[in-house]
């Protein structure tokens, strides 16, 4: 079985593929202070609940934008799964082009998803991911990681307006009935949903512009099935897409090194 690690800036997903099928998966925060040790206990208690063991893993990759902890999850991997895990970075096989001022610029999970969509989806593409950070990757017809753009994420957002805005509350992020809020909160959650929906539109049409009528939008992310219900542009909701690249450039690298 083969063990899938995305460390983002606000959780880190985990996922376990039997071949091709994803059996398992999780979400913890993430915690640039714990060690390898503590983070071995962790996921040794998701694996207990899918009565997996660490024997059960014979590979493992790490996409990070988490630069500390890329090395912690190294050492752990390596620790109590026994195995190198491959880590995404310069130097890697992809399978696609990145036509990029400069490449090690490029978060690993942008990359790990500009892999996955392609090789589902063709191209052109655009991929939206709701992180930390809202991100808009345009990929070529040809498979060529073009560039993006990158938008301050809705969690980061909200919290903010909270933060610096005496009398604003906190709220949650859901599809308000009407467009017209009738109190604080609904106000909020109008412009929060709303906004955001149209954030992805503009962007999404833009860049529709420049790649192709026949461009499509892929959402992916923790908020990317709400917001989708809300955008015009959005086609495709793939909640798995950055989990899936991971195994789709595991397996390209595994096979080149085997010489096949």
């Amino acid at each position: 079985m083969l063990l899938v690690i995305d460390v983002g800036n606000t959780n880190i997903v985990l996922g376990v593929y039997d071949e091709k099928k994803l059996v398992h998966y999780w979400r913890t925060s993430t915690d640039k202070l714990k060690t390898e040790d503590e983070y071995a206990v962790l996921v040794k208690n998701f694996f207990n609940f899918a009565d997996l063991d660490f024997t059960d893993i014979n590979g493992a990759i790490i996409s990070s934008v988490v630069p500390p902890l890329t090395s912690t999850l190294e050492i752990m991997v390596k620790k109590y799964y026994n195995v190198d895990p491959l880590i995404v970075g310069p130097g890697i096989r992809t399978g696609i082009s990145i036509t990029y001022d400069n490449p090690r610029e490029i978060g690993a999970d942008r990359i790990v998803n500009a892999v996955a969509a392609f090789n589902k989806y063709g191209g052109p593409l655009v991929i939206v991911d709701f992180g930390t950070a809202t991100t808009f990757c345009a990929i070529s017809k040809k498979g060529e990681y073009l560039g993006g753009a990158i938008a301050p994420g809705i969690g980061i957002s909200t919290e903010a307006l909270f933060q610096k805005a005496s009398k604003l509350p906190r709220v949650e992020i859901v599809k308000p009935k009407s467009i017209i809020g009738k109190n604080t909160v609904s106000g909020m959650q109008a412009g929060i949903y709303y906004g955001f929906c149209g954030q992805v539109d503009r962007i999404a049409s833009l860049m529709k512009e420049e790649l192709g009528k026949d461009t499509k939008v892929i959402a992916t992310g923790g908020l990317a099935e709400l917001i989708a219900d809300g955008s015009e542009m959005i086609d495709i909701v793939d909640p798995f897409l950055t989990l899936e690249g991971l195994l789709n450039i595991y397996e390209k690298n595994r096979l080149q090194k085997g010489g096949a």
